[in-house]
């Protein structure tokens, strides 16, 4: 029998007329509840001129519809006991709410009116920019990681959407507009492009019956445009500078890798794991407690819709040439690559990887999530049941394969932070 037994997840599954997908899972042993609407949009569905659009988005949200006027999402669903937040990536906006099960008919309520009737405004719009231009300032102009990760990326993709940062550049967020915005609304945020995860204490027949009556008569969307995925393939190592006053040189390093699809993304999840998971990893042991390059060891590699990136990235300490560093780190892939991983690290990574998967099983947010997750980028809810055994066949062979597929010096992507200014012409220019 498999570590998770399908009769423990007895999800039902419908979808309406208009295309909306709804995903139920019944557990009465809590009277609480989440409800997860997740839509298919993210960076990869924007264009040059209107970069950022899917998390500015994700802001004006909570800005007033129809029944629900400004504000009043949050304050409705807090005086029932409720919560709620919701996320933006490259491929994914996803908004949920915890809650006490008896608050359903209203976060329902919440959810549908702003789906059929969101209040887009030059003055919430405005508002909202003013926001996310600050969150960007925050979290990419005046941050190492920030700063590192978007140079990564423009780095590594010529063409595909993967080239720019979530948050957008800020030409862009100065420049989209109202109809903009009405626009990508009416395109990405129609019932045929979300799926509707509930998870928590409800009788499925009534629950599905609010949902019918609340969602059934959004209209369908038009098909969504596709996504451009001319990426070229990588024929030589690629390197970007940038310059800060920072304390200590850091790396970011990056591999195109498959898509969250393909079976080697299993193995590289249990590579990233025996690098850089707990403080025993290979990347730490070597490179911050032996040879004593760096302050921390980080690695990164999730699974997108279309191929993404495996990264490593290294805040050295200061004084530590960011070749000598950078040499460990190929060293450390290299050995990766011609040896593979011995059975003890391979279980520890294994171990790692379960507990993870399992961890994010023990609440109804967790669940919740995982199934909209596993149902927007792998297709199932279903894939998520199979996958500790799935981890648990990688072997010896499989990690060698794969890292000589993804790690060579020709598919290298190094984006280095050093310590300095630019001269103050040239940040104007």
């Amino acid at each position: 029998m498999p570590l998770l037994d399908p009769s423990n997840f007895p999800v039902q599954e419908h979808a309406l007329s208009n295309g909306l997908q709804i995903r139920l899972l019944a557990d009465p042993s809590l009277p609480i509840a989440t409800l997860y609407s997740f839509f298919r949009v993210g960076s990869r569905n924007e264009q040059p001129g209107i970069t950022g659009i899917s998390h500015l988005f994700e802001h004006m949200m909570f800005n007033g519809s129809k029944k629900y006027g400004p504000k009043e999402f949050d304050r409705r669903l807090e005086a029932a006991g409720g919560t709620s937040n919701a996320y933006t990536s490259t491929d994914i906006t996803a908004y949920y709410e915890d809650f006490a099960a008896e608050a359903l008919p209203l976060v329902l309520d919440l959810e549908s009116d702003r789906m059929a009737s969101l209040v887009i405004d030059d003055d919430s719009l405005q508002r909202e920019r003013e926001v996310v231009k600050e969150e960007r300032r925050f979290r990419t102009d005046n941050d190492i990681d920030g700063m590192l990760d978007e140079a990564l990326s423009a780095l590594a993709f010529l063409a595909h959407p993967y080239r720019w940062p979530v948050v957008g550049w800020m030409p862009d967020l100065n420049r989209i507009s109202r109809r903009d915005c009405e626009r990508y609304f009416r395109t990405y945020y129609a019932p045929n492009n979300c799926t509707l995860v509930l998870v928590g204490d409800f009788q499925p027949a009534a629950a599905l019956r609010e949902i019918e009556r609340l969602y059934g008569k959004i209209p369908r969307g038009d098909p969504l445009p596709e996504v451009p995925n001319g990426e070229p393939p990588q024929k030589g190592e690629r390197r970007a500078i940038v310059k800060y006053p920072a304390q200590a040189p850091a790396l970011l390093a990056g591999f195109r890798g498959p898509d969250g699809r393909d079976p080697d993304s299993l193995v590289l999840d249990l590579i990233e794991a025996a690098l850089g998971f707990g403080e025993g990893a290979r990347l730490k042991r070597a490179l911050v407690y032996e040879q004593e390059l760096c302050v921390d060891a980080h690695i990164s590699f999730g699974w997108r819709i279309d191929p993404g990136l495996f990264e490593v990235s290294l805040k050295l300490n200061p004084g530590v040439d960011p070749a000598r560093a950078e040499a460990a780190l190929w060293a450390e892939l290299g050995r990766v690559a011609d040896e593979g991983l011995d059975e003890q690290e391979l279980q520890r990574a294994k171990n790692y990887v379960r507990a993870g998967l399992l961890r994010g099983l023990q609440t109804a947010n967790g669940r919740a999530h995982t199934i909209g997750q596993m149902e927007v980028m792998l297709g199932s809810w279903r894939a998520f049941l199979d996958l500790p055994d799935r981890y648990q066949a990688v072997d010896r062979n499989a990690v060698i394969r794969v890292a000589n597929k993804v790690f060579p010096p020709h598919r290298r992507n190094l984006a280095t932070l050093l310590p300095g200014e630019l001269p103050a012409d040239a940040v104007a220019a």
